[in-house]
């Protein structure tokens, strides 16, 4: 059956030049975000203090808020305000002098926010207009910000679900909370649908919405539907340039979930965007080219199957790139993909083409999300296998090509999978699919589906198992697991046989940074004292790191300090050897890969722990559910910074570094062995 797919792609034209030559000597990186200018000392010590007064209320507040749940759970919208001039005087971050009045403006209204709050009363949350809205995420314990734009029409009581809009933002190196804030309470943005919220992600600065910028996209969205009434089926995805990029990635990776995209500009992949716009020639690592699967969105742009499409690009616009290779890779399966283009434009929207876009976007979000008979998701990792009728649960190798393709119809399912070893069924009530392709059936007892699948990687005839039926619970909602065993499929979930890939624990070392985690100090002597120098300055470059291109600070503990909670809790991430990190002394000898004080051996390679360090993402012994970790945060560094389609993952599950080599703007050192572990988490041969 041949898919087809209709995608309005209106791409604006773009002039845009590449970040230049320089930016591409990993011996000579600029710093990111760039250190800010001077501003007077008095200035500089009249905010300080009324910074320092407004958190000593916030802490205040925060204390006696604790039997007050809607007072605390509110407490970041005014806390995100402390935290814009805060840091911009902690760290050098104001860049022109005139932020300064910002600053003033900021703390004003974080101070009017708490003392509303004092008083139970939240007026932003029914506000119109441009609104800076604040979370605690997940991930860190960190405030992080958002801004929304409210329509006229708005008003809380009515008993209205309202189309919400994401808009994700390009990219701006001095895109501190103090500017994002500023920006958010004074431009409107690129579109302001009729009756339509528009939320936009501060997405942690700038990172395409990429790791935990993926995140923060979702615990915004969260934040929105928890507070406004929105309709699920009438959510938009949008951005342009960085934010186009952004867009490409959530589209397609989590397609089921919108009623319509709209990427403009921005890149679709990493290496030919790297090579065309930057003129650099990549020679990555082999694991490196497989990780780059994790976000390439060509790789999976199939799954737009799923999603309605608008995308735009300028006519000069070098970064038309990106749409054109998608038109490519959607032609591959068969799918058409209409490109607008804006006559003699550059990096913007043409106004009459944008005029286009809104019309195509509106028509489509009026329509909304629909319930389909046709489900198709094409994975590499379990990090992202949802596909709105089901989800993959396994793999028979990560990082190779993966796929469910789903056929419903009322009484019948056709599935048909490729390097899938479990998968999950989730349909609606009350479904009445388009595509029938078996007789309508009832099993004894009630209504019941019956499942068929097709194997790909099995040879016919025994690739077509009929799984029999499937009848809804009492709720009408169908829900179903299989698996495979051997050649064949069966019902009923994997084996719980031990460790096993799954999703959310799946590796590869970045995926920890993606949910709660805690850096684990070592407070003992490290066996050798060269790589305990190194993990000790690792370290601390992690720590400084997250802040400055993740804007959240570390939770980091001793390693004596860890309790039975942050175990159970939280990704430990052990920094040290198993002679300085008590942590790591218990888990190591449940690692595949051992490390003593004298030698590091994976499988037959054995490297002198003189000289010699690992990292490694594992589940925890102590709490197979979360993630243990050594030595490594996320894993692109300093020379990664300057081009967003550069920041993908650099390690794969584990890697043994060489310490005769030092850190540099790439890499913690030389790499003489790395790999990825199994689906049930165990050591793969090496070559």
């Amino acid at each position: 059956m041949t898919a087809r797919l209709l995608l309005y792609l209106l791409l604006p034209a773009v002039s845009v030049l590449a970040d230049g030559a320089a930016d591409n000597l990993p011996d000579n990186v600029r710093r990111q975000p760039p250190p800010g200018v001077a501003i007077p000392d008095d200035v500089r010590a009249a905010l300080t203090a009324e910074a320092a007064q407004l958190r000593e209320n916030i802490n205040g507040s925060a204390a006696a808020w604790e039997h007050f749940p809607d007072r605390y759970r509110y407490l970041p919208d005014a806390e995100i305000f402390w935290k814009a001039v805060d840091w911009a005087l902690r760290y050098d971050e104001f860049f022109d002098p005139k932020q300064t009045e910002w600053a003033r403006a900021q703390l004003k209204e974080g101070r009017e926010r708490l003392e509303a709050l004092t008083n139970d009363k939240m007026p932003w949350l029914s506000q119109t207009g441009l609104v800076v809205r604040g979370y605690r995420s997940k991930i860190d314990d960190s405030v992080q910000p958002f801004g929304m734009v409210v329509p006229p029409s708005f008003n809380a009581n009515l008993p209205y679900r309202w189309r919400l809009d994401c808009w994700f933002h390009g990219r701006s190196e001095k895109l501190t909370e103090l500017d994002f804030i500023h920006q958010r309470q004074t431009n409107p943005g690129e579109f302001t649908p009729q009756d339509t919220i528009v939320l936009h992600p501060y997405s942690r600065y700038c990172n395409g919405q990429r790791f935990a910028g993926e995140t923060d996209f979702f615990e915004a969205l969260e934040t929105v539907k928890r507070d406004y009434r929105i309709d699920e089926d009438r959510i938009v995805v949008r951005g342009f340039s960085l934010g186009g990029a952004a867009c490409w990635h959530i589209a397609t990776h989590h397609a089921w979930q919108w009623c319509a995209a709209n990427p403009g500009a921005g890149f679709s992949e990493t290496e030919q965007f790297l090579n065309f716009f930057q003129g650099e020639k990549l020679q990555p690592y082999p694991w490196e080219r497989k990780l780059w699967n994790l976000y390439d969105a060509t790789a999976v742009a199939g799954n737009l199957l799923n999603c309605a499409t608008v995308a735009y690009s300028g006519e000069n616009d070098r970064q038309k790139q990106a749409a054109d290779l998608m038109a490519e890779a959607l032609n591959k399966g068969g799918m058409e993909l209409t490109h607008f283009i804006g006559p003699k434009t550059g990096h913007s929207y043409e106004s009459g083409v944008k005029a286009e876009v809104e019309r195509r976007i509106d028509q489509l979000a009026v329509r909304g999300r629909q319930t389909k008979a046709y489900y198709f998701q094409s994975i590499f990792t379990l990090r992202h296998n949802e596909c709105g009728a089901g989800s993959i649960e396994g793999l028979a190798n990560h990082w190779e090509p993966a796929y469910l393709r789903m056929i419903l119809a009322h009484g019948a399912i056709m599935m048909q999978t490729s390097n899938v070893t479990a998968l999950s069924l989730r349909l609606p009530a009350g479904y009445n699919g388009e595509v029938t392709l078996y007789d309508s059936a009832r099993a004894p007892g009630g209504p019941a589906t019956q499942v068929a699948l097709l194997d790909k990687d099995s040879p016919p005839p025994e690739n077509n198992h009929n799984l029999g039926f499937v009848s809804p619970g009492s709720d009408g909602f169908l829900q179903a697991q299989f698996h495979k065993a051997g050649d064949k499929w069966l019902r009923g979930p994997l084996p719980a046989d031990g460790l096993r890939k799954k999703h959310g624990l799946q590796g590869p070392v970045d995926d920890a940074f993606m949910d709660s985690f805690i850096f684990v100090r070592p407070t003992g002597q490290a066996a050798n004292e060269k790589a305990g120098a190194w993990a000790n300055a690792e370290l601390e470059r992690a720590i400084e790191h997250w802040r400055r291109h993740f804007r959240g600070d570390a939770r980091v503990k001793d390693d004596t300090a860890i309790t039975d909670a942050d175990v159970k809790s939280a990704h430990l991430v052990l920094w040290g050897d198993p002679s300085s990190n008590v942590l790591m002394a218990k888990v190591a000898p449940k690692l595949p890969i051992t490390w003593s004080s004298s030698e590091i051996k994976a499988g037959a390679k054995t490297f002198s722990a003189a000289d010699h360090a690992l990292i490694c993402i594992y589940p925890n012994p102590l709490n197979p559910e979360h993630y243990v970790v050594l030595n490594s945060s996320f894993t692109f560094r300093d020379y990664d910074y300057l081009n967003n389609a550069r920041q993908t993952p650099k390690l794969p599950d584990w890697a043994v570094i060489d310490l005769k080599v030092p850190p540099n703007s790439r890499y913690p050192g030389a790499i003489p062995a790395a790999d990825f572990f199994g689906e049930k988490w165990e050591l793969k041969p090496l070559p």
